[in-house]
């Protein structure tokens, strides 16, 4: 007798939607493994961000969902995105960066989305150490993952998100 998974109404609607999304040309998205042991059902995308062939950012959006609910998300569902960026020093080194880039992703999310609950994550640069005099220019600073994540709410068709935010 053949053994039979049948998944959860609301994670094949999420994952559907994912598979269904058409990146501008520049970003390259395909479906990599996704961490097993944080939820019952998990789905995975990576990307990667190309400027003249050459990769400058890449990320991975992760879909978790437990059925019985999680307390630290306040809801089944969790979409987890994970960013890395290259940047000039100079820019790695303004202080209000964190504060600018938390913005871009929050006004992505607000404009992207019907809503979402809980958001948070950690935010800030990391650049390597400085070089030994005489010695050429050291490579770009990076922009780490986000850390924790934003949370969203339980999927529920159309177009993303549908719950009220979180007060």
């Amino acid at each position: 007798m053949a053994l039979t998974t049948v998944l959860p109404e609301t994670f094949t609607r999420a994952v559907s939607a994912l598979r269904q999304v058409r990146p501008r040309e520049e970003i390259a998205l395909e479906e990599v493994p996704p961490p097993t042991k944080l939820a019952p059902y998990s789905f995975a995308l990576g990307a990667s961000v190309l400027r003249r062939g050459e990769e400058v950012t890449t990320g991975r959006l992760i879909l978790l969902h437990d059925p019985a609910g999680h307390e630290a998300w306040e809801g089944d569902t969790r979409l987890v995105c994970y960013v890395q960026a290259e940047v000039e020093s100079d820019l790695a080194n303004d202080p209000l960066l964190p504060q600018v880039t938390w913005g871009w992703l929050v006004d992505a999310l607000d404009s992207h989305t019907d809503g979402y609950l809980a958001i948070g994550g950690g935010r800030g640069p990391t650049t390597p150490p400085p070089p030994p005099a005489n010695t050429p220019p050291p490579p770009k600073s990076t922009l780490p993952p986000h850390s924790p994540p934003p949370r969203l709410s339980p999927y529920r068709g159309g177009g993303g998100a549908t719950a009220g935010r979180h007060a």
